[in-house]
């Protein structure tokens, strides 16, 4: 088989990839859930293809990310779902329904009249899922109430954050900084307890708890929690460097070294960025 840029040859791959007996033993095995992280991290690749403006990267990585499209689709047809021909139509449908001042007759000619359309199509498109759903007896609904606003697609992070704010408009809100501090405390220390206990989904629940919190501690004194850990995941990425050449200098390797050796020059990248200011 070979390379093409026809569609039809990606999804032929990914149908020969799923094949009982035949397949690939690792795709085989896979299913919504497990394919879910992946699905996410590629579309993180592709954000960061376009910050660093690389182009080439940017081609690569929206590949992947369509052939985490097209996994989906194949293990939802083989579901009796649907297909990947029915993920495009029903694309196809959304962008010509919420366009009619392009694909048909509309008044809307102006950015806002487009976008007062655009939200009145949306609301009916809302309406229709509604009854999908409740005919599939799925009855909770993540888009409805006064947190409906609040999208669950964003990263875990942000969605609290944003919940939070929400949240804090009808003044359901600590006051101040300070009694948040405490909480982080007594979270802390139930994550003690769970783990003391030995429960792994107590501990996981504990450990969101103590997360949320966080979130709304950073959320009180104005630090957003994404870019504070992007900022501690920048610095960790800097020492871990560090680490690593200064074991290299001194031949030695980082599967050999011992923690104590990691730890003393983890500290001396530490002193380094002191004296830098």
């Amino acid at each position: 088989m070979e390379a093409s840029k026809d569609i039809s040859r990606l999804i032929e791959i990914m149908v020969a990839l799923r094949a009982p007996v035949t397949g690939c033993p690792w795709d085989l095995e896979q299913d919504f859930a497990s394919i879910k992280p992946y699905t996410i991290e590629e579309a993180y690749e592709v954000a960061d293809a376009i910050e660093r403006n690389d182009m080439d990267d940017l081609c690569e990585e929206l590949g992947d990310l369509l052939l985490q499209v097209v996994f989906h689709a194949r293990m939802a047809e083989e579901a009796g779902e649907f297909a990947f021909g029915d993920v495009v139509e029903a694309v196809t449908r959304k962008m010509i329904r919420r366009h009619p001042h392009v694909f048909e007759r509309s008044d809307a000619d102006t950015p806002g009249a487009v976008k007062l359309q655009w939200d009145a199509i949306k609301q009916e498109e809302k309406r229709e899922r509604a009854e999908r759903r409740a005919a599939r007896g799925i009855t909770e609904d993540f888009k409805a109430g006064f947190l409906g606003t609040v999208h669950r697609s964003q990263p875990a992070l942000t969605e609290a954050l944003k919940l939070q704010e929400r949240a804090a408009k009808v003044g359901f809100d600590w006051s101040e900084a300070e009694p948040i501090l405490d909480k982080i405390e007594e979270e802390v220390r139930e994550l003690r307890e769970a783990l003391q206990a030995g429960h792994p989904e107590k501990v996981a629940d504990e450990l969101g708890d103590l997360i949320f919190a966080m979130v709304n501690i950073g959320r009180h004194v104005s630090v957003d929690p994404e870019n504070a850990l992007r900022g501690t995941n920048t610095k960790f990425r800097r020492r871990f460097n560090h680490i690593e050449i200064e074991l290299q200098k001194s031949g030695e390797t980082l599967e050999a070294a011992t923690l104590e050796r990691m730890e003393e020059l983890w500290q001396s990248a530490k002193a380094i960025e002191r004296q830098l200011g």
